[in-house]
């Protein structure tokens, strides 16, 4: 597929928001059943894609500096990542990511991790760490990540209901 990637501008919010939504669809769905209903109702009370729209404006409205989109050759975006910069411990953070499910298992994922390394690497940064779920949902992403490279870090959340 053919596609740029380019830094992102404001006028690309929805647009980025209706993206990001479709493609966790799947993964949101996949996602209530293994969780608590407590923690999942707590998480998502008027909805998974209510918070999650509401992140992804958060994310494009604070940190719109270190957003980068795929870009097909009829402008539509395709995909896209957020970054955070962790300097003092001169760590880049993948923060957020979504490719238009139409366009899964075209190399958008991988041009974005890559092109998001680079930024990292020009910001003097030594470690890139991306985070992601390991419920079946997140299969892809967590495949997506090792086949670049990215290695497991060992640790794990826990939770109660009060």
């Amino acid at each position: 597929m053919d596609f740029r990637i380019e830094a992102y501008r404001p006028e690309q919010k929805t647009e980025i928001i209706n993206l990001s939504l479709k493609a966790w669809e799947l993964v949101f769905e996949g996602l209530r059943p293994v969780v608590p209903t407590y923690a999942y109702d707590a998480f998502y009370p008027h909805g998974w894609a209510v918070r999650q729209a509401q992140e992804v404006e958060e994310v494009l409205d604070q940190e719109g500096a270190s957003i980068w989109v795929a870009v097909d050759p009829s402008g539509r975006i395709v995909g896209w990542v957020g970054l955070l910069f962790h300097r003092a411990v001169q760590l880049g953070e993948i923060r957020i990511m979504a490719v238009d499910p139409m366009h899964h298992r075209k190399g958008i994922a991988r041009a974005l991790l890559s092109s998001a390394e680079g930024v990292m690497r020009e910001q003097g940064l030594k470690v890139a760490l991306v985070g992601t779920g390991t419920d079946p949902g997140h299969t892809p992403a967590r495949k997506t990540y090792e086949s670049a490279g990215y290695q497991q870090w060992p640790s794990v959340q826990y939770m109660k209901q009060l």
